[in-house]
């Protein structure tokens, strides 16, 4: 089996961390008023650091800062965008889990103004990444433009500043690109557009609340797709993007159900990507069969068949059966493994220890080893 030497990895995984407990004191005594910002970013510092040497201890080829100095996986990024800022009104997300919902609370990112990036967000967090990474290549997660529209909608976007929504599309892939073109020119050769919108658009439910707000549940994925593509057009050469789909992940919690099927022809057939994480790790998640859609070439697949929700592990003898069964439907050279989602898309985390973090990212790398090879 051919060796990757370029991202995705065999085995890879999608980009959060658990936030150690010394960081979570140190944000909650920063928003407090009881550190300075620079005492923040000295914990930081430090627990990045910890995070980086964990990941190439345990084989990881690409590596991340955790999203450590983050709050949310997505928003941080959102809200740093000109023209955009926390809308007054909030939304209930309904999350659930094996014990029952958890009713979430959040703002809506409203759209107030001209769309551009003043500065190259998450520059400085990228640049500490790159200086001490040894052994491996440092990858930068950031929100796709599509989840600037998709909760909101078309109510979200200030109509006196963008009456034709093609305006606020053109605006924001043009700034997508700048950012794209500047994390290039930072030496940023793996970057993961995280999209949660193209999974719950596989939910009959998602697909109602869609056309609740005054979208097309049948074709938005479609648009989305478009969009993204020009948001990447005349990305650096050298540098491959990868999109993870999942259906939620919050306090050990999700949002979405069903399989692939709804977008999977127009996902593997026409979205410029390198590669898709995609998060296979139960039954919600459905079968493999949207596969038979990836075109053969170097397109890559990363399954996520290691939850992050709990911390049982997986054996290596179920997750070598069901490589073996995504196999039937694609190439095993265009597959690779990983954790279904992050361990922390928000500072929460979820509901499982740091050891048990760490079991599951090494036995992703060795199980990819023995089907793979190094």
């Amino acid at each position: 089996m051919a060796a990757r030497t370029k991202p995705p990895f065999r085995a890879d995984h999608v980009g959060s961390l658990l936030r150690p407990p010394e960081l979570l004191r140190a944000r909650e005594d920063a928003a407090a008023g009881r550190i300075t910002r620079e005492e923040l970013r000295t914990v930081e510092d430090s627990a990045i650091t910890d995070a980086v040497r964990m990941q190439e201890e345990v084989g990881l080829r690409g590596i991340t800062d955790g999203e450590f100095r983050r709050g949310s996986w997505h928003m941080d990024f959102i809200y740093a965008l000109d023209g955009i800022s926390a809308a007054d009104d909030k939304v209930k997300v309904s999350f659930h889990n094996e014990q029952g919902d958890i009713e979430f609370m959040t703002a809506l990112a409203y759209v107030g103004g001209k769309v551009g990036v003043s500065e190259t967000i998450f520059g400085d967090a990228f640049a500490f990444l790159s200086e001490h990474v040894a052994a491996g290549v440092p990858k930068l997660t950031i929100p796709s433009p599509s989840m600037v529209h998709y909760r909101g909608g078309r109510a979200a976007i200030d109509e006196s500043i963008y009456p034709d929504l093609e305006g606020f599309w053109s605006d924001l892939t043009a700034a997508y690109r700048e950012q794209v073109r500047r994390l290039g020119e930072l030496g940023c050769t793996y970057l993961q557009l995280d999209d949660t919108s193209l999974a719950y658009l596989n939910d009959p439910e998602q697909r109602r609340y869609v056309a609740s707000i005054g979208g097309d549940p049948d074709a938005q994925h479609v648009e989305y797709i478009r969009h993204i593509n020009e948001a990447l057009a005349g990305r650096p050469d050298g540098m491959s993007v990868t999109t993870h789909m999942c259906r939620g992940n919050f306090r050990s919690s999700w949002v979405a159900e069903g399989g692939y099927d709804h977008v999977a022809e127009a996902l593997f057939s026409e979205l410029d990507v390198d590669g898709y994480f995609m998060e296979w790790d139960d039954a919600r998640s459905g079968g493999f069969e949207p596969l038979r859609f990836l075109p053969d070439g170097e397109k890559q697949v990363v399954l996520g068949l290691v939850t992050t929700k709990r911390g049982t592990l997986e054996t290596k003898d179920d997750l070598l059966r069901r490589i073996e069964e995504a196999s039937a439907h694609a190439p095993l050279d265009q597959l690779c493994l990983s954790p279904q989602c992050g361990f922390s898309s928000t500072v929460d985390g979820n509901a499982l220890s740091y050891d048990e973090q760490v079991a599951k990212l090494a036995l992703v790398v060795e199980v990819a080893d023995e089907v793979w090879g190094r």
